[in-house]
């Protein structure tokens, strides 16, 4: 890519007609997607609808959910907000376990360091036996 600059896939940046036409559908079809919830389009200050590349894939997974397993349009809405419970969820999950790590890191110099403080009798097991003095 010139400038060398990355691909922002969530830039709203595409018109109806482009978006349509890179999803293989008809612009009216994503007004109906877009009213029932199914993609979320930016909205331009004269009220244009505009698509991301991501939101162009959602729509072909819609039309492939839709056309190729049968699932009527609630369902694939249903499929597709259990999909972010399930990202969010993920990104919770991940966040503690990045947290339970650091942790354990933590716990983990603290106890060398209380070893190197307890010197040679810190797990020492010998007994002895002291009697004291013997007249």
């Amino acid at each position: 890519m010139p400038g060398g600059g990355e691909i922002d896939y969530d830039a709203k940046i595409l018109a109806i007609s482009a978006a349509a036409e890179m999803a293989g559908m008809h612009p009216q079809t994503l007004r109906q997607y877009d009213r029932l919830g199914l993609v979320e389009p930016a909205r331009t200050p004269g009220g244009g609808r505009r698509y991301s590349v991501r939101d162009v894939t959602r729509l072909r997974e819609i039309q492939r959910l839709s056309q190729d397993e049968g699932v009527n349009l609630a369902g694939i809405k249903r499929i597709m907000d259990l999909e972010r419970e399930v990202q969010a969820v993920r990104a919770e999950a991940n966040a503690a376990v990045e947290e339970l790590v650091e942790e354990l890191h933590r716990t983990r110099t603290q106890l060398a360091e209380l070893r190197s403080v307890t010197g040679p009798f810190g797990r020492s097991t010998d007994i002895v036996l002291w009697r004291g003095e013997q007249s």
